[in-house]
């Protein structure tokens, strides 16, 4: 069982090896022509040459992320809430959360920065509207779907909300949660970068639009695969916090 896990979770770097064999291969043939598609190495070699510009660009961009994610995950939680105590607060939001989703991320950013102007506040105000959705929406249905006889238990027992908050609900809904954390996280990162194309003085999104309108191909090739790896690292990090969260899970994995 222990060898079939090792093999199975071997398998997204083989796709990858395979992806980059594929890729050099197209480049090495001239399928498509090196000003459209640079090869492997003339995307390495880019991301080298600009490495200390790229990593000066990421801090912005990681700050613009982060902030906006914890402010998001603080929104969605606190509607997620109230939707769950209150059935006319449910009736109320639930229509405009689901609204704010309707309306394309391009088309909102430049108002943001057209209202707050081109420094740090419109890009968080941004990763907030596509960050606060999944955690509100996988928080409430997480709560909608706590154990009613154990609710019932604890209740008889004289437990108060708190209490049943607190030991029964958001235990249970901890997987929900999650689920909801991982989409917003790699939409984090995403829409900082979205909200820098638009306007600002730094962030990885800055960098793209320079290369851009200069026609480097192979530096614009070098960021998109950058904010790939970055995005990944981010939702390791919120997968390993799930398994500090939820041990019991680890083994429930063990024993399927």
């Amino acid at each position: 069982m222990r060898k079939r896990t090792n093999t199975v979770n071997f398998i997204p770097f083989l796709v990858v090896l395979a992806l980059l064999g594929l890729w050099s291969l197209a480049t090495y043939k001239e399928w498509v022509p090196a000003f459209m598609l640079p090869s492997p190495k003339a995307v390495l070699l880019a991301f080298w040459k600009d490495r200390l510009l790229l990593l000066n660009h990421l801090t912005m961009t990681l700050m613009e992320a982060f902030i906006g994610l914890a402010l998001g995950v603080l929104l969605g939680f606190i509607c997620a809430l109230l939707m769950d105590q209150f059935v006319l607060v449910k009736k109320a939001l639930y229509p405009l959360l689901v609204l704010t989703q309707t309306i394309p991320t391009v088309a909102i950013a430049p108002l943001l920065v057209l209202w707050m102007g081109y420094g740090m506040r419109p890009k968080i105000t941004l990763v907030i509207i596509v960050t606060f959705f999944p955690i509100a929406m996988n928080l409430f249905e997480g709560f909608q779907r706590t154990d009613k006889d154990a609710l019932q238990l604890l209740q008889a027992m004289g437990a108060n909300q708190l209490a049943l908050f607190t030991y029964l609900k958001w235990p249970m809904s901890l997987p929900s949660f999650f689920s909801g954390l991982k989409i917003s996280t790699s939409y984090a990162i995403v829409g900082a970068v979205i909200a820098e194309w638009l306007g600002g003085y730094a962030g990885l999104g800055v960098y793209m639009t320079k290369v851009k309108k200069s026609y480097s191909f192979d530096k614009m090739f070098a960021v998109i695969v950058f904010i790939s790896i970055i995005s990944y690292l981010c939702l390791f990090l919120v997968q390993v916090l799930e398994k500090k969260a939820m041990p019991w899970k680890k083994g429930e994995n063990h024993e399927n």
